[in-house]
């Protein structure tokens, strides 16, 4: 299977080093399909926004409600999610490859972008997501342990990439 995953230390260091590798693959020339998040900091809270780019040119889709400054629970709007589902699932076609910035709660439940993971997935595009701590347990159990683990490091990308390359040519 052509699925691997990317968990960093530090706020941000996933969704850094997604948009990074992103751009890395643009460059050389691969077709990228995917989202990619940017976080902002708001002013008076400790909440963020966030925002996933679609790949390759947008839109830009905020993915979080506001819910108050106290608020505790899942700032996740579901809506802004499947609407980001939506806007990704026609570039799959013809991409070289998905990259996704996060396999979160909705796919460990069976939503979110989980069915555009299998496509990808069945039509041999080789898929990158990140994955938080909280997240991992139900993201290994989806890939029924057939994922990479993946640094940040743009050059072990290639490599996986290269070795999937030459899995494909034997």
């Amino acid at each position: 299977m052509s699925l691997a995953y990317v968990t960093l230390p530090g706020r941000g260091e996933t969704d850094a080093f997604l948009r990074a590798a992103a751009d890395h693959l643009a460059g050389r020339g691969l077709k990228v399909a995917g989202t990619v998040q940017t976080n902002s900091e708001r002013a008076c809270t400790h909440h963020c926004d966030m925002d996933v780019r679609v790949l390759p040119d947008g839109p830009v889709i905020r993915i979080n409600q506001d819910l108050g400054p106290g608020s505790t629970g899942c700032r996740l709007d579901p809506g802004a999610l499947e609407a980001a589902v939506a806007e990704v699932a026609p570039r799959l076609a013809g991409a070289d490859i998905l990259i996704l910035n996060k396999f979160g709660k909705h796919e460990a439940e069976g939503r979110g972008f989980r069915t555009l993971i299998g496509e990808a997935i069945a039509e041999g595009i080789p898929v990158v997501i990140g994955v938080n701590a909280l997240n991992l347990p139900a993201f290994l159990a989806f890939a029924e342990g057939c994922a990479d683990p993946l640094s940040g490091d743009l050059a072990a990308l290639d490599r996986w990439l290269s070795g999937l390359e030459a899995l494909a040519a034997e």
